[in-house]
């Protein structure tokens, strides 16, 4: 697996990491098969999160107890100081370690948030503290809006950044990542297969090649997938003029009206399964699969017709999708 330096972290991070939302979907010795098959594929770079349930006990029960040399990142999206402080001590017992490798301010999404994890008594000063104290060795930011994350960089009070970026989303190349290689900021790219949206995923991911990115992070819920990703960078192939092609009319098609999965849109009050949803439009709609989607939609406990439009899922999207109408058109294809 060839290795990157994440920025003036100076860390040693495998070009294709890991990221921990899948890893919810499965049980705990599926994990544990998941995350021992990433270590011997060459993967050390492992990103979870507070939010994102049950994704740091399980890395914690793998890689907390590992003698491999992995890196663990994970993140909170704490706004304060006493709520941050709280999630640090929560994120060490739950990742099995005395000190975290990488923690991040999680989904900062407005000027105004920025400004208040900044001030004195925001979440970055609880991080200052943690790393006097030696139980976070390192901190950074993630989020889903450009603009934000700029003027977050500039500040000059991070080590990393992590964002969406892929053959779809493609703002941050002419804006965030040249700023981050000049302050030598380590780049994590979530979203890399644009919540698994974009296929064919080898040209997916050999896509960012091209670009100063430290490490990709995939999310990965079995083996067969993590020695797929895991081949790819062994050797760090560029793109033939005529994959490019094959990519970007595969991106045309797609638009940008898609689900990334980020799931940060449940749990739904009526307990409608969004992306799951979407998965299975998507099939309909994209591919041609209609017998196939309607049968595997069938079997949802939870109908998008359940949808009783009270907005919730779209004030938490980060891609501010029309969620809602995005669900009756499902409905329209699958007549419930």
């Amino acid at each position: 697996m060839e290795k990157r330096r994440l920025g003036c972290t100076d860390l040693e991070v495998s070009v294709i990491g890991m990221g921990g939302i899948p890893i919810q979907r499965i049980d705990k010795e599926e994990v544990a098969l998941v995350l021992e098959a990433a270590i011997d594929a060459g993967i050390n770079f492992f990103d979870t999160a507070r939010g994102y349930t049950d994704s740091e006990e399980k890395f914690g029960q793998v890689l907390g107890t590992t003698s491999s040399d992995v890196i663990i990142a994970t993140k909170s999206p704490a706004r304060t100081k006493a709520a941050m402080a709280s999630d640090i001590e929560t994120s060490l017992r739950n990742l099995q370690v005395d000190a975290i490798d990488l923690y991040q301010l999680h989904n900062v999404r407005t000027k105004e948030e920025l400004d208040q994890v900044l001030a004195p008594d925001g979440a970055l000063a609880a991080l200052r503290e943690a790393q006097s104290a030696g139980k976070v060795k390192h901190v950074g930011i993630t989020g889903h809006i450009v603009d934000i994350l700029v003027e977050a960089v500039k500040t000059e009070e991070f080590e990393t950044v992590q964002f969406p970026f892929n053959a779809v989303e493609k703002e941050a190349a002419s804006t965030l990542l040249p700023l981050a290689e000049k302050l030598d900021l380590g780049v994590i790219v979530m979203k890399p297969l644009a919540g698994g949206a974009l296929a064919p995923a080898e040209l997916a991911l050999r896509f960012f090649w091209d670009y100063p990115v430290s490490t990709v992070i995939p999310g990965m819920d079995s083996v067969e997938q993590v020695r797929f990703n895991a081949n790819l960078g062994e050797r760090l192939l560029l793109l033939t003029e005529e994959e490019r092609e094959r990519l970007g009319s595969e991106v045309k098609q797609l638009g940008n009206r898609f689900c990334r999965r980020c799931e940060y849109c449940l749990p739904c009050p009526e307990g409608i399964r969004i992306p799951t949803v979407f998965i299975f439009d998507g099939y309909w709609t994209r591919y041609g699969l209609k017998d196939w989607a309607k049968e595997r939609y069938a079997e949802m406990k939870v109908k998008a017709s359940a949808c009783v439009e009270c907005g919730t899922c779209e004030s938490r999207c980060p891609y501010n999708l029309p969620i809602r109408e995005m669900l009756k058109e499902a409905v329209e294809h699958f007549g419930s």
